[in-house]
């Protein structure tokens, strides 16, 4: 299992620190959550800020856009060279286009769904990401509680992408912890992000990691 800790549940007023520490912890990825206040109704971070985490990171950086206008924001982030920008179907009207200029920017395209979305809506664009990121809880918010419905929603998708792209991975965001981990292991997914678990486990990040690996 892979583990990407999002930074939203960091110490902003200690941001390099932390981001440093999850790298030093054992961490895959960066999870980066970029929310411009419309798609959610909250407000994070731009590139001034990610540049900084950047800098301060080891490991790639994992982009999660929760806007509208993708486009617009992938063009913005994409100078910091990121693994992955992911962005939301429900928000996109030319998912293919705009995959297709992600990659071309040297960037591997990730399409995310929110729990109600359906896998099979994003059949046909498979072969087209590396990664398919599931929202295992309603994105805008970190701390939430894990909705189970996304271990049957993973199984799904985990079918679908042995038949159209055996390469894609499956993420999964919202709630994990050491024991759903194991539920979404068994479903087939490949990355789990967590924040909460993470940056607060009792007994500190690189043993928050070791567990959910």
């Amino acid at each position: 299992m892979l583990v990407a800790p999002s930074i939203l549940s960091a110490d902003f007023g200690h941001l390099a620190r932390d981001v440093a520490a999850i790298c030093e912890g054992g961490c895959d990825l960066v999870h980066v959550d970029v929310m411009d206040g419309h798609f959610v109704p909250n407000l994070t971070i731009g590139p001034v800020v990610v540049e900084a985490v950047s800098k301060a990171a080891t490991k790639p950086l994992d982009i999660h856009l929760m806007v509208q206008n993708n486009s617009f924001f992938v063009e913005l982030f994409a100078p910091l060279k990121p693994e992955y920008i992911s962005f939301h179907i429900e928000e996109e009207k030319h998912p293919h286009r705009l995959t297709q200029k992600i990659r071309s920017l040297g960037i591997r395209p990730a399409i995310t769904l929110n729990p109600h979305t359906p896998p099979e809506i994003i059949e046909f664009l498979l072969e087209d990401v590396d990664m398919v990121l599931l929202m295992s809880v309603n994105p805008g918010f970190g701390g939430q509680s894990f909705i189970p419905s996304v271990i049957e929603k993973a199984k799904r998708l985990k079918v679908l992408i042995e038949k159209r792209n055996p390469n894609c991975l499956i993420e999964v965001d919202g709630g994990v912890n050491d024991v759903n981990v194991k539920e979404l292991a068994a479903a087939g997914v490949d990355i789990v992000v967590a924040g909460s678990f993470v940056y607060k486990h009792p007994d500190g990040i690189a043993k928050a990691i070791a567990e959910l690996k």
